[in-house]
């Protein structure tokens, strides 16, 4: 962050984005690296609001486990929402400046429809933690709701790509959604893993497909390298399959900042890349039964891409370039 840019002249320049708690889609460029905000952010919190919402590095609940590191898909990881009168004016518009800053800005539209769809709109029933104190090399800002895990650490987590273990996902027109997925902001990326499937020859396509069994959501921890992975190995592809499913990634990855993709690009080389990695189908769980697979999963040593969707889209993001890192996931029923 440029030096001339105080706390006082960053919250004047902000001063708008106190519209937040009105518009439901406030649009701007965030002013700074979304992990200066953060320090901005944990700097301006009274002692009272760090007692709720600030922890050690490697703070463990006694119920839920190294609290840092963990992952569901229905939950605010502290009990003050954002959008309330916990958080002032100007601290709800450096939590949104540091979203819009993790994420692609094509992208805040479509996050901002699935928050609307599925608590009411962005702040509304989300919580955020502060892990470790911002500046001091080592820490951890993670923003949860339901079907909404993000985090922004500066590269304070080692190994690790987004910070950690993510979570997005939608619920579109219902609970249990119709076999093309109306109006659900992520479907089209399964749409373009099918594409692949598609065009590979009856070998692979075999291989490709599981047709018994499927994967809880909460597996998503590493296997290492000698996993076993279920589906095709993508060593066996030819030149040009690898290449899509290089595109298919590339539109996984397209949601968020450049820094994290570059960063889960490198941890994904570091495992030996996408040759050393499998892409399976799951026959269980194809609503409709069309041919057009709702589940399916690219995974590596330490890299897991697990696209649910059944009975709406849950996507769980597991990427490190080691195999020993820990999950510390949960799956909350459907939701």
């Amino acid at each position: 962050m440029n030096a001339k840019l105080s706390r006082r002249s960053f919250l004047r320049s902000t001063a708008s984005l106190a519209a937040l708690t009105a518009a439901p889609r406030p649009l701007f460029a965030a002013p700074a690296a979304p992990e200066s905000v953060v320090k901005l952010l944990y700097e301006s919190l009274k002692p009272e609001q760090r007692k709720e919402v600030c922890f050690a590095w490697d703070y463990v609940d006694p119920k839920r486990g190294l609290l840092r590191t963990r992952l569901e898909n229905n939950w605010r990881i502290t009990k003050p929402a954002i959008k309330s009168e916990f958080f002032t004016a100007d601290q709800q518009a450096m939590i949104r400046t540091i979203f819009e800053g993790i994420t692609a800005p094509e992208w805040h539209e479509r996050f901002d429809k699935q928050l609307d769809d599925d608590i009411g709109g962005f702040g509304n029933k989300q919580g955020i933690a502060i892990f470790g104190e911002p500046g001091s090399g080592k820490f951890e800002f993670v923003l949860s709701s339901r079907h909404m895990t993000l985090r922004c650490d500066g590269d304070s987590s080692e190994h690790v790509a987004f910070g950690g273990p993510i979570l997005y996902a939608h619920e579109g027109d219902a609970l249990y959604e119709k076999p093309n997925h109306p109006h659900n902001v992520f479907w089209h990326q399964a749409l373009e893993a099918n594409k692949l499937y598609h065009v590979l020859d009856a070998k692979h396509q075999a291989l490709a497909l599981v047709t018994q069994g499927m994967p809880t959501e909460e597996l998503v921890g590493f296997k290492g390298k000698d996993g076993g992975f279920p589906g095709c190995p993508v060593s066996e592809f030819a030149a040009d399959q690898k290449a899509e499913l290089q595109r298919i990634l590339n539109h996984l990855l397209e949601p968020f900042r450049k820094s994290d993709q570059d960063e889960a690009m490198k941890c994904l080389t570091a495992q030996g890349g996408l040759d050393h990695c499998s892409l399976a189908f799951y026959k269980e769980g194809d609503l409709g039964d069309d041919g057009v697979y709702d589940n399916w999963r690219i995974e590596g040593p330490s890299f897991v891409w697990y696209f649910r969707g059944r009975p709406h889209v849950h996507v769980w993001v597991n990427v490190a370039d080691d195999a020993s890192v820990k999950l510390n996931s949960y799956q909350n029923s459907i939701m």
